[in-house]
């Protein structure tokens, strides 16, 4: 499977903040889910590889080709970003006259087909749209140049459970052309676990993760218990522990050797957000 992105070593230092040397790498035909807590990096990244802000260092290889030209790079990137960059005061179609005049590929029909799709009004001023209809908006705009890999930052933060399924289905379906992929970044792991292929997770600047999504689902349990039983494990083996008076929960990867040591523990299929949380708690 051909990488569409290569990242190597990447870094960029503020005063109270580091990435600190990224090596991620995001394929064709996958949708990967870039997770990470508020704050975490996962903003500062997608700027960098966008070359909206410049790395302190390491190498960013776009479609699997050192030598491509800017202009070829930015043709190929499809981006949705969570506070969309729009001019409010202009109508839809005006914005769209401004952002695809930067394009060398432009496809109006496919446009203007996602905008029936969206039932968005052309002639509408975008200060007036809900946060659904821009990120809607901002999808068709982001479709409508051919490109090969969609970036998309915090789509869904805000969105109503119908809206965020529209735009999962689209993804869904942007997937099955050949080539394609897309980077989603969120901190909503409900929509990663229906929709990716892969994971990555950020924590406080670094990479902690770089996994198949049912890979991971299937590397953590929660485990349940008497408060008998908990005091026999090793803390250092559960993370989120959950302890009252009737019992405890935790999660943990070591449910395997658990079962063997004391037979009796419950063990059950965890969650997404419960293993992103587990894998980034302070302990």
């Amino acid at each position: 499977m051909e990488e569409i992105l290569k990242i190597n070593n990447v870094s960029k230092v503020f005063k109270r903040f580091k990435l600190d040397s990224i090596n991620i790498s995001i394929k064709e035909n996958c949708i990967t889910g870039f997770l990470g807590k508020n704050g975490a990096g996962k903003t500062t990244l997608i700027k960098i590889i966008l070359g909206l802000m410049r790395k302190d260092q390491g190498d960013i290889v776009y479609f699997n080709d050192p030598n491509l030209k800017e202009r070829d790079i930015k043709d190929r990137i499809g981006v949705v970003l969570d506070d969309g960059y729009f001019y409010d005061s202009l109508t839809l179609h005006q914005m769209k006259d401004l952002v695809s005049a930067t394009y060398s590929n432009w496809n109006e029909k496919k446009y203007q087909d996602y905008i029936k799709r969206f039932r968005l009004d052309g002639k509408q001023i975008i200060a007036s749209l809900s946060k659904g209809m821009k990120m809607k908006y901002a999808l068709s705009l982001a479709l409508s140049h051919h490109a090969d890999l969609l970036i998309m930052d915090e789509p869904t933060s805000g969105l109503d459970p119908e809206i965020r399924k529209e735009l999962m289905d689209i993804l869904k379906e942007y997937i099955q052309e050949d080539g394609k992929s897309v980077l989603f970044s969120t901190h909503i792991t409900s929509d990663l676990e229906r929709i990716a292929d892969e994971i990555i997770i950020i924590n406080d600047g670094e990479i902690i993760e770089e996994i198949d999504k049912d890979e991971l689902l299937e590397e953590y349990r929660l485990i349940k218990g008497n408060n008998e039983v908990l005091e026999r494990l090793n803390k250092d083996d559960l993370s989120l522990i959950n302890k009252t008076k009737y019992g405890f929960s935790a999660i943990t990867d070591k449910y395997e050797e658990i079962k063997k040591e004391i037979p009796e523990i419950m063990i059950e299929k965890t969650n997404l957000e419960d293993i992103f949380l587990a894998k980034t708690e302070v302990k």
